[in-house]
């Protein structure tokens, strides 16, 4: 068992930047592949970034490209999302996903991210 807690959310005004951060429990960390989701009430989640085992490749959606930066320290068991040049379209629950493919996978509970305008 996995479990996900998300700190780093707030309220930023819109060109500001907020650093997410989530850490997992348990010895397994680097064997998970971690992500960041968002959602918006009423909206389906939607994938921000992820990045693989070792941190070696990550992937962005087109949306945060250029803006938003995914890392981890697999010694501190804590995946990172920068998020900077922030827009009120970003205004969301951000969550953590840890995925190990055709074993398991987990969420956090989500940060709320608030920009305003």
């Amino acid at each position: 068992q996995v479990q996900l807690v998300e700190s780093g959310g707030g309220l930023v005004q819109a060109g500001g930047s907020l650093k997410l951060s989530c850490v997992a429990s348990g010895r397994t960390f680097s064997s998970y592949k971690m992500g960041w989701f968002r959602q918006v009430p009423g909206k389906e989640r939607e994938f921000v970034a992820s990045i693989t085992y070792s941190g070696g490749s990550t992937s962005y959606a087109d949306s945060a490209k250029g803006r938003f930066t995914i890392s981890r320290d697999n010694a501190k068991n804590t995946v990172y999302l920068q998020m900077n040049s922030l827009k009120p379209e970003d205004t969301a629950v951000y969550s953590c996903h840890a995925r190990r493919p055709f074993l398991d996978t987990y969420w956090g509970q989500g940060t709320q991210v608030t920009v305003s305008s």
